[in-house]
């Protein structure tokens, strides 16, 4: 047995202890919790089911391969692998289909390959742009967006770019 094993139920325990001893009503905060968090879920699950389908037809219609295909010239121009183009196309739609390619891109090229180094680069220092802006506007019912998506894709881009750059001088 490790002691990871144990980190969650004590911290449980130690929230009902905290409880107790300052005589607050566990159960009820719990249940209330459980409430507020099923609202989220029932207020946010609309846009992850319209993304999540939008991802999946995305994928099965072919049209990744064909955006991925009209790309290559400008990510081998730029330097940015063209193998690592599927997963720049992709992650800041999807994290699991991301994480997918990921491990397509391994698999063939090998971790200490460039495009392995650049793959890696980019699933670690990006995130599913999409997915957060629809959680995070839907929990907190912003209808505006205003530049929040223009801002996110740019820095998507410089993420990507710099991604293949800085892996490029570290070899």
């Amino acid at each position: 047995m490790r002691v990871s094993d144990f980190i969650i139920p004590l911290f449980i325990a130690g929230i009902f202890i905290y409880g107790i001893i300052k005589r607050e009503d566990v159960f009820s905060a719990f249940t209330e919790g459980v409430k507020d968090g099923l609202h989220t879920v029932y207020e946010i699950f609309p846009s992850l089911f319209c993304l999540v389908t939008a991802i999946a037809v995305f994928r099965s219609s072919g049209a990744m391969e064909s955006l991925t295909a009209l790309l290559e010239p400008l990510f081998s121009f730029i330097g940015f692998p063209p193998e690592c183009a599927p997963l720049a196309i992709l992650r800041p739609f999807s994290g699991s289909g991301s994480i997918a390619l990921f491990g397509d891109i391994l698999g063939e090229y090998g971790a200490d390959s460039f495009p392995g180094r650049v793959a890696s680069v980019i699933l670690g220092s990006s995130e599913t742009t999409f997915y957060t802006l629809s959680v995070y506007f839907a929990a907190t019912k912003v209808k505006k967006t205003r530049y929040a998506l223009p801002s996110a894709f740019c820095g998507d881009i410089a993420g990507m770019i710099l991604s293949a750059v800085f892996v490029r001088i570290m070899l």
